[in-house]
């Protein structure tokens, strides 16, 4: 292929978890070219500068301060963006990277200029919430509980070297579940209020455990509470219809019927993968509704890619098959 027709890609904070993920994940695309930076000067802004105005999409895999300074020193008009920061997902004139989340949100990727990507944990959150906010099953001004099951790389690398490099006395103490975020003030929560539509934030309860990546996003309904009657089987055949034809999310048996072990739910099944299952449990009074998903993948450098692809005008799943 002729390179001059390939699209100029640079992943500028490509050492750190997520964008070796989008890195090995667009390594030997025919249709890309991945600019590179020297190691050496990795850390200097005119050598960063200088590939940023030279790249079709720079890919910002830094900190929120970071890449707000990268995304300033754009002076090429056609270099659009995508960040997978916490730093734009709120903002004016971002488009939220998350494809399958309501009619015209994949045509809004397609044809934006910079795209934020999703949370980990807002991708679970807002994949069960939307289409029940959407739907008028779930009051804007409810009262919502989430709770999330992550992988320990979401807290990526220092928390990825506490985890496997602590001393035997410490890693013992790592082995159970660790609830996190207990001022109540999550990275996540702005964009989990705002995207879903409600009128206030909900009350978020992330845990961490001691397992690599994979997590459960789960959140609980009272029927009582809802805008209408409904059931699970309702429920579920609400998201059977919102996510019909959706090629990354599946809608899975309701009651979880074959995905469980002896009445337990894997938080691991998607991992490796750039899929989002949905579950509905329940009884007539009480719903459950579960997402699961591959942190590092629909919650990070899957979506990332996904939205590669559809601003570049390539097939969506290229690379995430």
């Amino acid at each position: 292929m002729d390179t001059t027709t390939m699209h100029r890609v640079f992943i500028d904070g490509q050492e750190g978890t997520t964008g070796l993920q989008i890195r090995e994940r667009l390594q030997g695309r025919r249709d890309l070219q991945l600019l590179e930076i020297d190691p050496e000067r990795r850390k200097d802004p005119a050598a960063r500068r200088a590939l940023i105005n030279e790249a079709d999409v720079l890919v910002t895999c830094l900190p929120d301060d970071a890449a707000r300074e990268s995304i300033g020193w754009i002076e090429n008009p056609k270099t659009r963006v995508i960040d997978p920061s916490t730093a734009h997902r709120t903002a004016d004139g971002w488009v939220y990277g998350f494809p399958e989340l309501r009619p015209g949100q994949r045509n809004a990727v397609r044809n934006a200029r910079r795209v934020a990507v999703p949370g980990c944990h807002a991708t679970g959150f807002l994949a069960l919430v939307v289409p029940l906010v959407d739907q008028g099953l779930l009051p804007r001004d409810a009262r919502v509980i989430a709770h999330s099951l992550t992988g320990y790389s979401g807290g990526g690398r220092k928390m990825i070297q506490a985890y496997e490099q602590a001393d035997p006395a410490r890693r013992e103490q790592l082995r159970g579940p660790r609830p996190y975020g207990l001022t109540m003030q999550h990275k996540h929560l702005p964009e989990m209020r705002a995207i879903a539509g409600l009128d206030r934030a909900p009350l978020f309860q992330p845990v961490v455990g001691d397992f690599y990546k994979g997590m459960l996003v789960s959140v609980p309904l009272f029927a009582d509470t809802l805008a209408r009657p409904a059931t699970p089987a309702a429920v579920h055949e609400l998201y059977a219809s919102y996510y019909a034809g959706e090629p990354f999310i599946r809608v899975m048996p309701l009651g979880g019927q074959g995905a469980l072990e002896d009445g337990y739910l894997g938080a691991l099944e998607c991992n490796d993968t750039n899929r989002l299952d949905v579950f509905v449990f329940g009884k007539p009074d009480q719903i459950l509704v579960v997402a699961r998903l591959d942190n590092l993948g629909k919650g990070a450098s899957g979506a990332a890619v996904q939205n590669l692809n559809l601003m570049l005008g390539t097939p969506e799943a290229t690379g995430l098959e």
